[in-house]
């Protein structure tokens, strides 16, 4: 299905805020039942779905997704509910509320597998994806998130820190503060984090801090702490991705809670970063290119 034909409201539309300008993407609307979801797509080939972090939007990957294109293939990074220049007409949101959004994306666009590239809360919905529909993720790289299957211990907990103010968060409280050092290698410019935070003007993006954490992150935290997804089974290869400044996932702490992958994965693997922390993207995303690239090579 040619992806245009699937996103007439793109067509002459003003976005609001407007979206920010980076050479060579194309800009859809993906309407699905209850949702239209903003793709920003770039590139030919076989389809890379970028699944974006909190409290980011597609833009997130202005550099990444060019250099993957550039190495022949289609980069597609929808926002996601509650996040970017997405409209959803529900408010609320569940476990599966994004993961059900993408699906439906790549329905729409006649996706039936892709590569998966996920940071943050986007590694939620890849991962649920890949394990309902192993049919449809060839590969996962996964950054800055262990994997499901990981041994939970108290050792993790400084990487909900964040939680309690998000799931207190009021409209107009800044969110500025998730961009600090704590959780960035590489400071990052005003303007950058004024392009992350700017679709927070937006009422709809603003109100859905809160459902986002209280629907969707907590729950799937909570089947993290319970095992849940140790008793089932991955299949798509995986690569867990980490800065080496990330301090709650230190390569210690993530070997050890990694260790009994075999277990658990098909095809599992670790990379980490020098120079790199939560942010990994930011901080250095050509290496995170090159480690992408790589792990869909060798999975095709």
């Amino acid at each position: 299905m040619d992806m245009q034909a699937s996103s007439p409201g793109a067509v002459g539309r003003t976005w609001s805020p407007p979206l920010p300008e980076v050479h060579g993407f194309e800009h859809l609307v993906v309407e699905t039942p209850g949702i239209r979801t903003h793709v920003a797509v770039i590139g030919e080939g076989e389809p890379v779905v970028a699944l974006h972090g909190f409290p980011m939007h597609w833009w997130q990957w202005r550099v990444i997704a060019p250099a993957i294109a550039a190495q022949g293939y289609r980069v597609i990074c929808p926002d996601l509910r509650g996040s970017g220049w997405t409209e959803s007409e529900d408010p609320g949101f569940h476990a599966e509320s994004q993961v059900d959004d993408v699906e439906a994306v790549l329905d729409a666009l006649g996706i039936e597998s892709a590569f998966l590239l996920c940071h943050d809360m986007g590694a939620i919905s890849g991962m649920q994806l890949a394990y309902r529909r192993p049919e449809r993720v060839r590969a996962i790289v996964q950054v800055s998130v262990p994997p499901g299957f990981m041994e939970f211990t108290p050792r993790v907990m400084p990487a909900f820190a964040h939680m309690p103010a998000l799931l207190t968060h009021h409209p107009g409280r800044p969110l500025r503060y998730l961009f600090g050092p704590r959780y960035a290698a590489q400071p990052m410019a005003d303007s950058t984090i004024d392009t992350y935070l700017s679709v927070h003007d937006r009422p709809e993006v603003e109100r859905a801090v809160t459902a986002l954490y209280r629907g969707m992150v907590i729950p799937v935290s909570m089947r993290l702490m319970r095992g849940v997804y140790t008793r089932m089974r991955l299949h798509p290869p995986m690569l867990c991705v980490f800065g080496q400044q990330d301090g709650p996932f230190a390569e210690p702490i993530v070997h050890r809670i990694c260790r009994n992958h075999a277990e658990h994965a098909d095809r599992f693997a670790l990379a980490f970063v020098e120079g790199g922390a939560h942010f990994l993207t930011d901080d250095r995303p050509d290496d995170v290119v090159r480690l992408s690239l790589d792990w869909f090579a060798r999975a095709a």
